[in-house]
This record gives structure tokens, C-alpha cells and sequence, in this order.
């Protein structure tokens, strides 16, 4: 294998890794068992088991099911987002992702690089993700989540999988909108991995992860 080749392999398993110890002190930090947070998620107490402890990666709408469990929003679960007093409007908020401080998350068929992280509560979630997955069959079903969804082909070929429509192919500079209680996913059809820039928003205004539904005993 080549030396960067295998220094990549060897920086997505730390990454991982730092994901799942990152989700078990938040979910101890907010006095969770697993039981309790699985109930929450209305996930299996293995699912959240396999990834804090490095056996499983999650798919993006785990990552948000897991988010509105432990009543926070993706950015404070995929970083350590600095803190925001929610009792208070913020005026003029701003934050900048500079290229070579963004993470990288692989989950198997994606690897997700998440923007603006020292933002919370943010009505958006705006990611760069690679589409590592080539066939469909990779997922073990069509991804679903509250809001709506813009992604906007960055480089490469994607072909989207949707519910209620056929597959189309996307290309560098295309862009597709729509709503994600679709179910869907992205493979990646040309000689490279695909990067796309995803876009998910809450349609009422509220913070992404806040529309799941969750129970906050």
C-alpha cells in the first residue's frame, strides 16, 4: 500500500476512534446510560455500543438521531463546538472553517468533513462529503431525516438513489434539492471518489437535530 495511502487509512481509524470516545463522554457528560440514550434515538443499545466502541460507523441519520438524543445539534457531536448561551439571540455570528483544520468521519459509504463547528444551534448543517460508496447495495436502506437537503456537486460523478424516482447522475457543477424524508444516497460513479457539499435544514427554523422529536426527560 502506498505511504499515503495507508497514512490516510491510518488517520480515518484515529478519527473514528475519537468519534466514538467523543459520543461516550457526551452521552456519560449528559448522565445517559445506553439504555437510556437508545431509547431516546429510538436506536438499538448495540448500534450505540458498536460505535463508541470503534465497531461501527454511523450513517448520517444516526448521526442526527444521536444529536437530538443528547439534545444538541451534529456540530457539537462531531466536534467539541465552543458553548452558546441559547437563552440569548446571537447578533453578527460567524465562523470560519479553515481547509486544513476541517475533521474527516468515514462511516463506510461517506466520509463527512462538517463546517462552521464552533457554531451551535445553527439552523443549517452545512458538510463536505466524499462519496466513498460504488454500488447501492453498500446501504442497508435509503437515508431519511427531517428538513431538506441541497447538494451541490463539487467534483466528481454521483449517482442519487431516491424513493419516488428513478437514479439520475449528477456531475461537477449540477446540484439537486429536495426533501429529505425522502429516503436517499449517493454513490459515486466515476474513476474517483466524488466530493459533494451537503446542505440540511430544519424547514421551521429550529436546529436540525431539535426536530427529531426526541424525548428530553
Amino acid at each position: 500500500m502506498p505511504v499515503a495511502a495507508l497514512q490516510d487509512s491510518q488517520n480515518a481509524t484515529e478519527q473514528a476512534a475519537a468519534f466514538g470516545a467523543r459520543l461516550r463522554r457526551l452521552r456519560q457528560g449528559a448522565d445517559l446510560t445506553l439504555k437510556q440514550l437508545a431509547e431516546r434515538c429510538s436506536l438499538a443499545v448495540s448500534t450505540i455500543s458498536k460505535i463508541e466502541n470503534e465497531r461501527m460507523s454511523p450513517t448520517y441519520d444516526v448521526l442526527l438521531k444521536l444529536a437530538g438524543g443528547l439534545g444538541i445539534d451534529l456540530s457539537s457531536l462531531l466536534e467539541d463546538a465552543a458553548p452558546h448561551d441559547v437563552r440569548h439571540k446571537p447578533l453578527g455570528r460567524r465562523d470560519i472553517t479553515r481547509a486544513r483544520e476541517r475533521t474527516h468521519l468515514p462511516t463506510g459509504t461517506y466520509v463527512y468533513e462538517p463546517l462552521a463547528t464552533g457554531l451551535t444551534r445553527k439552523a443549517m448543517d452545512p458538510t463536505f462529503v466524499t462519496v466513498t460508496a460504488r454500488s447501492i447495495d453498500e446501504f442497508d436502506d435509503l437515508i431519511r431525516h427531517p428538513g431538506e437537503e441541497l447538494v451541490y456537486v463539487v467534483s466528481g460523478t454521483i449517482e442519487m438513489h431516491a424513493e419516488f424516482y428513478a437514479p439520475v447522475r449528477l456531475e461537477a457543477g449540477d446540484s439537486v434539492y429536495f426533501d429529505a424524508n425522502m429516503g436517499h444516497a449517493y454513490i459515486s460513479v466515476g474513476p474517483q471518489d466524488a466530493l459533494i457539499l451537503n446542505i440540511c435544514a430544519a424547514t421551521d427554523g429550529r436546529p436540525l437535530a431539535s426536530t427529531l422529536g426526541v424525548d428530553k426527560k
